[in-house]
């Protein structure tokens, strides 16, 4: 499996799987008030990491006390790169090879397309294979060119393909629906597919898909 780094950012708590926490391997990176969440389900980040423009007073200063490593950055100096960003940086320089994102998706729709389009900036391409962003509905992933195989999570039903970029010979050839061979020159959401079995299979030649194992 590799190092495995875990991110908990501060997005709707109702979306976030907790209860699956405490079975994870890996470092832990808090972002913002997803430090302070961590804490208060018993795991101390490794990491806390941020503006805290999210978090009062008192919850700053209880990550202070409690992480050894805090990477404070203040919105006057910060870059152009969001908390989120920031923090799948910090896990790229840890070697990591994968990522788990949570707490990303839900709440400010700016801030979720934000997490869902990081992977095409180019200083945040080699997260693009490695990153996963989880909630309670939905694990989505981001891919290359090339022929995968995917294996169906438990409990979810559907699998929906998504191209953000133009993309060539999309086939799709053992899903409930099929595609062959199929080009789009601007981004489509197939969803609503389904797993035929415990495993699906997808090519494609240029481009970056996205995809996204979901239940109701």
């Amino acid at each position: 499996m590799g190092r495995v780094v875990n991110i908990l950012v501060g997005g709707p708590e109702h979306l976030v799987p907790y209860t699956d926490f405490a079975r994870l391997d890996g470092l832990w990176i808090g972002v913002d008030l997803g430090a302070t969440r961590l804490i208060d389900h018993q795991i101390i980040p490794d990491i806390a990491v941020g503006d805290f423009d999210s978090s009062d007073d008192q919850q700053f200063k209880r990550v202070k006390e409690l992480v050894s490593d805090v990477r404070f950055y203040p919105p006057e100096i910060k870059t152009e790169d969001t908390d989120t960003q920031l923090a799948i940086r910090i896990a790229l320089e840890l070697g990591a090879d994968q990522i788990r994102l949570y707490g990303a998706t839900g709440g400010r729709l700016d801030q979720y397309l934000a997490n869902l389009y990081t992977v095409l900036m180019p200083q945040y391409r080699p997260a693009l294979a490695k990153l996963a962003m989880i909630d309670r509905g939905n694990h989505i992933t981001w891919y290359e060119p090339g022929t995968y195989q995917i294996n169906r999570l438990p409990e979810m039903r559907y699998l929906a393909f998504v191209n953000l970029t133009p993309v060539t010979g999309l086939t799709l050839p053992d899903e409930k629906y099929q595609l062959h061979d199929y080009n789009a020159t601007f981004p489509i959401s197939w969803s609503s597919n389904e797993f035929v079995g415990n495993q699906a299979h997808f090519s494609f030649e240029t481009g970056v898909m996205m995809v996204i194992q979901s239940r109701d």
